[in-house]
């Protein structure tokens, strides 16, 4: 057998373009995949890099990506479920449509995807299937309630996907990164003045006292957050035995020990009093 080969999802920047290139670097094929791949100009095809179009809310996207994959090397080992998107505003602030789309990406999304490359991988009797979440899945957010949503779907689905893949020596796990410079700013849904002035100004008001929360965690580390840690967790995941849920960042890690320490309303409470601008 030759190379093993990875599909990631959401490759154009961020984690998905760090991953793609910790891959390659490892020896890996790697199924590079985005919605305009036209536009890429960082990552080049090579004999063991297929840059290639997959738009996860689309089907037949989906399974021209997966189709090329196949022809090119043959299997597919390891699958990252990385493409999606934030959203800021309250919850009021966003219409079905908003949060019907953002759903579309970044649940249903991942699980098209998945659903696709099942069979191959049940037929190899082996794979791997990674998908990104986010902190944000351990715990709902004020002006991100509709993106933890997404998330916490996200963890519950990997988790009884994890069980149904045993028994064809499918490992499923998900990697909950904290904040990190790719993490919203690639590509975030922007509510915060929709509404009345009551909610817009509450949603610009917790923004901006979360934004101020975290520049002040930021001048306490010595060492900026590097979102090459995340593609190095992607690999590791994939190649090593870890957990199900694993944690990329000092907050991530910070938010997680802080809600395994107290009862649940203490820490929702804590939650609560932090995050809400005085």
């Amino acid at each position: 057998m030759g190379n093993k080969t990875v599909l990631i999802t959401g490759c154009s920047s961020g984690f998905g373009k760090l991953a793609a290139k910790t891959f390659h670097r490892n020896g890996w094929n790697v199924v590079a995949t985005m919605r305009a791949p036209e536009k890429e100009t960082e990552l080049t095809a090579t004999e063991n890099m297929l840059i290639t179009k997959l738009d996860v809310t689309d089907e037949q996207s989906i399974h021209s990506a997966i189709t090329h994959a196949m022809e090119k090397f043959g299997r597919i080992d390891a699958l990252i479920n990385n493409a999606g998107y934030g959203g800021y505003g309250l919850f009021e602030q966003f219409d079905h449509a908003d949060i019907s789309k953002m759903f579309d990406t970044n649940v249903f999304g991942p699980m098209r995807v998945t659903k696709a490359v099942l069979p191959i991988m049940r037929q190899q009797h082996s794979g791997a299937i990674i998908n990104i979440t986010s902190t944000a899945a351990l715990t709902g957010l004020p002006c991100t309630s509709v993106y933890c949503a997404s998330k916490f779907a996200i963890t519950g689905w990997s988790e009884g996907l994890r069980i149904e893949c045993k028994p064809f020596n499918i490992k499923v796990k998900a990697i909950l990164p904290g904040a990190f410079g790719t993490h919203f700013s690639a590509a975030t849904d922007n509510r915060l003045n929709a509404g009345d002035d009551q909610v817009s100004q509450l949603a610009n008001g917790i923004l901006a006292h979360f934004t101020k929360l975290q520049a002040a965690r930021r001048q306490q580390e010595q060492k900026p957050a590097d979102p090459q840690d995340v593609a190095d967790m992607i690999y590791v995941c994939v190649t090593e035995d870890t957990p199900t849920h694993n944690l990329v960042g000092k907050d991530a890690v910070l938010v997680a020990d802080m809600k395994n320490s107290m009862p649940h309303q203490a820490f929702l409470d804590l939650m609560t009093a932090t995050l809400l601008p005085e």
